[in-house]
């Protein structure tokens, strides 16, 4: 049996380096509360990614719930079905409703176009995402957002690191949401975080990660418990150190697989953005069955029998879950180009490091 390939392979810090650090954190017993090592890695994240005001959480679900407490949305929330079911779930949470709108073909992200005639009196906010680390057309987005009086929240998971002719996508929108999952680009092992634009959102997002604690004896709203602890924000601050290095190797990584591919019939790929600095957090491919050969479930199982396990992101569509299935925007008819990508896509092997002879059985796969 061949060594098994896996979509992702976690960014692991040194062991020999992380080991004092733990040791520091037994001596300063203080394992969790805004602690020595998270005040220093949320004071170094920002830096990197160059935003203002950014709070850690524990995951990269709770921004997304925190962001929709923090700016009082009610109502109705725009989104997108062709992302990670997180997305929709913290509308839910908030007890609010999603309202799906279809994505465009070329990059799978939310179509601004479909946005507007999406938009109710009930509307009071568009939740987009960076799919796959390509930016949304925010510009457009801020336009429909303004015109009528909408918030706009980022799911910016995929995102990290990326910049639009030299600015971080995270300064758009009201707030960006980050996750630092294991499966991330860059990670903290279960991590996330929230960015806002002034220092009293700022306050009332760490209260509300802090159960809305104001004080040791004031709560000044129904907050919930979402605070990143010692062991995990060391993690994080040695990570930091290398995420440029391995960024660079996914870049390399992704130049081979369009170039190997390029000319394989049915198999479609995303290209760099003009002045889009890229995180390359996967790589995904759209299998067109007629001109391949093979359908996007055939070649997955194809490659599983070769101990190759790509994932299809996003498949399938979160408005096809029983908890939205329902909802009028969900219906299929409204949605036929998200639906078409699910139907085609798989993310191959993509992480820092991945092995030329690995990267070659994949590319061979495909090809055959």
């Amino acid at each position: 049996m061949q060594e098994k390939i896996t979509v992702i392979k976690p960014l692991i810090p040194d062991l020999d380096e992380f080991i004092p650090m733990l040791r520091d954190i037994w001596d300063r017993k203080w394992l969790t509360n805004n602690g020595h090592y998270h005040q220093e890695l949320e004071k170094a994240l920002a830096d990197y990614l160059g935003v203002q005001y950014l709070s850690l959480f524990t995951n990269g679900t709770l921004p997304l719930i925190t962001a929709l407490q923090a700016l009082r949305i009610n109502g109705e929330v725009i989104t997108t079905p062709y992302s990670f079911v997180a997305t929709t779930h913290a509308i839910w949470w908030n007890g609010l409703k999603p309202v799906f709108v279809d994505v465009e073909e070329e990059t799978g992200l939310i179509n601004p176009e479909k946005i507007e005639a999406a938009i109710t009196p009930k509307t009071s906010a568009i939740m987009p995402v960076h799919v796959y680390g390509n930016p949304c057309n925010m510009e457009r987005i801020q336009e429909i957002a303004d015109t009528y009086g909408l918030k706009v929240i980022y799911d910016a998971a995929h995102a990290f690191g990326v910049k639009v002719n030299g600015k971080t996508v995270l300064e758009n929108g009201d707030m960006s949401t980050l996750s630092f999952h294991a499966t991330k680009v860059y990670t903290t092992i279960e991590g996330g975080a929230l960015v806002c634009h002034d220092a009293a959102t700022k306050k009332r997002i760490d209260y509300l990660k802090n159960f809305g604690f104001a004080g040791e004896t004031t709560v000044v709203a129904p907050g919930i418990n979402s605070k990143m602890d010692e062991v995990r924000a060391a993690y994080g601050l040695l990570n930091l150190k290398q995420v440029d290095a391995a960024i660079a190797s996914r870049k390399a990584t992704a130049l081979k697989y369009r170039e190997a591919l390029k000319d394989v019939p049915g198999i479609r790929m995303l290209h760099d953005i003009e002045g889009v600095h890229h995180n390359y957090a996967y790589f995904p491919i759209f299998v067109n069955e007629k001109e391949y050969g093979m359908s996007r479930d055939a070649l997955y199982e194809k490659l599983k029998e070769h101990n190759i396990y790509g994932r299809r992101y996003f498949y399938p569509l979160i408005s096809t879950f029983s908890a939205y299935k329902g909802l009028d925007s969900a219906s299929p008819e409204n949605l036929p180009v998200a639906h078409k990508l699910a139907g085609q896509v798989i993310c191959l092997p993509m992480y820092a490091g991945l092995k030329e002879e690995d990267l070659n059985r994949v590319i061979e796969i495909i090809k055959r």
